[in-house]
């Protein structure tokens, strides 16, 4: 292969790689990207397309060609490449100059040659992104009456075909239907939604499938084996992750890896380089933040996200780790999480969060992190977009789903997560102001926990209400009734229903209605701070005190309302 080698950066997917491109790259002089040395030239080098490379074999063992093709797929996975290996095979001669097409093209031949190196003149690539028009599909209309001036057939091939406009598709409509027998069409698309189907119609398609990470894994290690480049394999997973299935990508980053790993790594590409390099966060600190959200340690958690912001992981990268974690958990607990690249300590602990963790609280957290995740990548200051969304999660933990609340409301118990603040508790000894039964108390902890999580989700106006004026009627699995109140307004129960959605992923009914109804948050607390003063006022020292000073009034610490007056 010579250093004229095709053009285009676009990598086939190798896993047998040629011996001889190592050497061939070494005496060419200027360094070649690793997507284009590595580039595989025969359909038995290809990884990951064996329905297309069976499909194709067939047709030309029978002699059944189309005289059309239409290759798509995500970025990076061989579309052009495949274009070019279709042209050797149908214009490969063989080495004796006596052969006809075939799947397995010999690369010796002069038109493999001359294939390879992209100075074949009857086979022509135009760039549709760059050639959209008209005229320049007609130039191909006027050529493709002329023969091929020395192979079998003559091969037009059009990359990014869906960037052609609607005339220059409706120009090419009737020569794509009726070509002459010696011409050939290859398309290749990422977009094949935009290719009119008249033109879709007219073509032989071959969807080429993404790579999966542990075919890029084999091709990343053989490539750097022939590079005589070290890695760790935690490392190389990482770069088969981060390439989503296509190959140039992973190439790409590999390139990257190398070069970072001659500079700080002594030659070994370590998981940690790599790490920094992608902007990844790390493991050990996305599992301590989600151990102090599970924990419901809203400092600890804020602290951890500050100190990752500080040694330059952006917050949504932090974001994508829960996510990728709770991601990871949820599989764990159906026995489908098998990730090559996670430590045993890693593999332990997502186990032992699989076992504690239910469902419903794995899904409402997904969904949290993933409404999150659209806020802090759209944020003017993401850390701030950060710190919100973790208080967010942590106390739509402390939330009951319906069928937990349930249970709660049932055995008037309370459920075993971090829990909101409640009022404080009279001194040890005192008579309770209300001799509340415990479902009382459970609906009153409830309520609490609801106006905590509207807090910490911005929605101020709406906890403010929550706390003052909802009275509970009804408290079910899903359902709040309370008693109708002027100070609520008539747009309040849809919009704590609506936030209750938005902060928790579960569907929650809020509406007024007739009926018995408990106390509000506040009525609690006024009715506690009337007991403690009545109590206080009791006391010998405060009885002396008031009857020495007739004006003087009684007053709670950091309140500047008058409680009691003699």
């Amino acid at each position: 292969m010579s250093d004229s080698d095709v053009d285009d950066d676009t990598p086939m997917l190798g896993m047998d790689l040629p011996e001889a491109a190592p050497a061939v790259a070494a005496s060419a002089g200027p360094y070649r990207v690793l997507a284009r040395k590595y580039r595989p030239q025969t359909f038995a080098e290809l990884i990951g397309q064996d329905a297309m490379v069976k499909t194709l074999g067939n047709a030309i063992a029978r002699d059944r060609l189309a005289h059309a093709f239409l290759m798509t797929g995500v970025r990076g996975v061989g579309k052009t490449s495949t274009a070019r290996l279709i042209a050797k095979a149908l214009n490969c001669i063989g080495p004796d100059g006596q052969g006809g097409p075939t799947i397995d093209p010999c690369g010796v031949c002069e038109p493999c040659r001359a294939i390879t190196e992209g100075r074949h003149i009857d086979v022509i690539e135009m760039d549709a992104a760059s050639n959209t028009g008209v005229d320049d599909v007609r130039e191909i209309i006027e050529a493709v009456r002329y023969a091929a001036v020395s192979a079998r057939y003559k091969i037009y091939i059009i990359d990014e075909v869906h960037m052609l406009s609607r005339n220059a598709f409706n120009a090419l409509l009737k020569t794509l239907e009726e070509p002459p027998p010696h011409v050939k069409f290859l398309f290749a698309t990422t977009e094949v939604n935009k290719v009119p189907v008249t033109v879709l119609s007219r073509c032989q398609r071959f969807d080429l499938r993404r790579i999966t990470p542990d075919m890029l894994f084999a091709h990343f290690s053989a490539i750097l084996q022939k590079e005589g480049v070290e890695a760790e394999a935690p490392a190389i997973w990482l770069i088969a992750a981060a390439a989503e299935g296509s190959v140039r990508d992973g190439l790409s980053i590999l390139d990257q890896a190398i070069a970072h790993a001659d500079l700080d790594g002594g030659g070994r590409i370590g998981a940690d380089q790599v790490r920094a390099m992608l902007g990844l966060s790390d493991r050990s600190a996305i599992a301590q933040l989600m151990a102090a959200i599970l924990e419901g340690d809203s400092g600890g958690a804020i602290d951890l996200a500050r100190a990752q912001y500080a040694l330059g992981i952006e917050p949504v990268a932090m974001v994508r780790g829960l996510m990728d974690l709770t991601h990871a958990i949820t599989l764990a607990k159906v026995s489908r999480h098998d990730d090559p690249a996670l430590a045993e300590a890693d593999r332990e602990r997502i186990g032992d969060w699989a076992q504690k963790l239910g469902f419903a609280p794995l899904n409402r957290l997904w969904q949290l992190l993933l409404k999150g995740h659209d806020e802090v990548l759209r944020a003017n200051n993401p850390l701030e977009h950060l710190e919100m969304l973790l208080l967010r999660v942590i106390y739509a933990a402390s939330l009951p789903d319906p069928g937990e609340l349930a249970k709660l409301l049932e055995s008037g118990g309370v459920a075993a997560v971090p829990l909101a603040p409640a009022p404080a508790a009279p001194p040890d000894g005192a008579e309770q102001a209300s001799a509340a039964p415990e479902a009382s108390a459970a609906t009153a902890l409830t309520v609490a926990q609801i106006h905590q999580l509207l807090e910490s989700a911005g929605h101020h106006q709406l906890a403010r209400q929550v706390y003052d004026d909802v009275k509970v009627v009804t408290l079910e699995p899903g359902v709040l009734v309370f008693a109708p109140s002027p100070a609520l307004g008539e747009g309040f129960a849809r919009g704590l229903s609506e936030a209750l959605f938005a902060a928790t992923g579960s569907r929650w009914q809020a509406r007024a209605g007739e009926g018995e109804a408990r106390p509000s948050l506040k009525d609690i607390r006024d009715a506690r701070a009337a007991d403690d003063d009545a109590r206080i006022r009791e006391l010998p020292v405060v009885k002396a005190a008031l009857a020495a000073f007739p004006d003087a009034e009684l007053e709670r610490p950091g309140d500047n309302r008058h409680r009691t007056h003699p």
